[in-house]
């Protein structure tokens, strides 16, 4: 039931995003929007930035559950950048801000380990020292191409933004991620 509260309460602030930036955005803007009381709201958020964090996270989960649904890692690309399409307006606001505990560096832990279980998951242990360095150094530029593509007016499609990424990625990545199946070979 809470959860259908905080629910009602992000897709009131989407709705008050188009049309309102969000430092503009009040409380009791939000509440008379989704017809929840000021006090149920504070009882689940401390105030619309917590309130946009939680969605933030939401999204996130469902942008790797989408992700985790491809068979390749092409594939699971495709389906997250899809979903950030779909809900580019939260992303938009999120991928602007490079305060603390900012979406960037949320996308980039989660993208992370989203890989790291990935090699696990295939190979059975975990990526040694090596493949970590160059996960982070692949993660932190596809979060760079990720946010560029967002912010610059999605002009790539999907697919094309995929192929990007999988283009970038250190040679050593694509020959373990070919090898373990989760990229087909050229």
């Amino acid at each position: 039931m809470k959860e259908d509260i905080k629910y009602k309460l992000a897709e009131a602030m989407k709705k008050c995003m188009k049309t309102t930036p969000v430092e503009s955005i009040t409380i009791k803007q939000i509440t008379s929007e989704c017809g929840v009381s000021r006090q149920s709201f504070y009882r689940n958020f401390i105030d619309k930035y917590d309130l946009i964090n939680w969605y933030f996270d939401r999204l996130l989960e469902q942008s790797f559950n989408e992700m985790g649904k491809g068979e390749t890692i092409r594939e699971g690309l495709i389906k997250k950048f899809k979903y950030i399409r779909q809900e580019r307006l939260f992303f938009t606001a999120g991928f602007k801000s490079d305060d603390q505990n900012n979406l960037k560096d949320h996308d980039f832990y989660m993208i992370f380990e989203f890989y790291c279980r990935l090699i696990r998951e295939k190979t059975g242990h975990l990526p040694d020292h090596k493949t970590r360095k160059l996960l982070e150094m692949y993660c932190q530029a596809s979060i760079y191409m990720t946010v560029q593509w967002l912010l610059g007016g999605m002009n790539e499609s999907e697919n094309e933004l995929a192929d990007l990424m999988i283009d970038a990625m250190p040679a050593p990545l694509t020959k373990l991620y070919q090898h373990i199946g989760l990229l087909q070979n050229d």
